[in-house]
């Protein structure tokens, strides 16, 4: 059997941050795809530290999509399209939000190339020992 790689653990934790930032930054719903991919595949031999991020990268894409899709679009809907509020309304909330969850996943990032383990405030599950 071989020993487990710690820098293989890193790099894994390293990649999942960077799919999380690419979702919400660069390639949205394909970046989310890939870590999708990358949980399934990677999840059952990851390390704590690797399973940690994954988890907590997935988790938190989950909760983007959620806060910032479907509430945007309401607040278009409810204010009306020709309704300079309900855009204003819609376009504070989404900079608001997407700004922190990049920023969330920037200390994120940060912590992975550190090797040290990260909980989304608020929407990342508790990392711990595998079921």
């Amino acid at each position: 059997m071989s020993t487990p790689d710690p820098n293989n653990d890193k790099r894994l934790a390293v990649m999942a941050e960077m799919l999380y930032l690419c979702n919400l930054l660069l390639l949205p719903g394909i970046a989310f795809i890939w870590l999708l991919l990358l949980n399934i595949r990677r999840s059952s031999v990851a390390s704590p530290l690797a399973l940690c991020h994954l988890r907590q990268t997935l988790a938190a894409s989950i909760w983007a999509g959620v806060l910032l899709i479907p509430i945007t679009a309401l607040s278009i809907l409810m204010g009306g399209y020709q309704s300079v509020t309900g855009w204003t309304v819609a376009i504070l909330y989404f900079t608001v939000c997407h700004a922190s969850l990049v920023l969330l996943g920037v200390v994120g990032l940060a912590k992975a190339m550190a090797g040290l383990s990260w909980r989304y405030p608020l929407i990342g599950p508790v990392c711990g020992t595998r079921p």
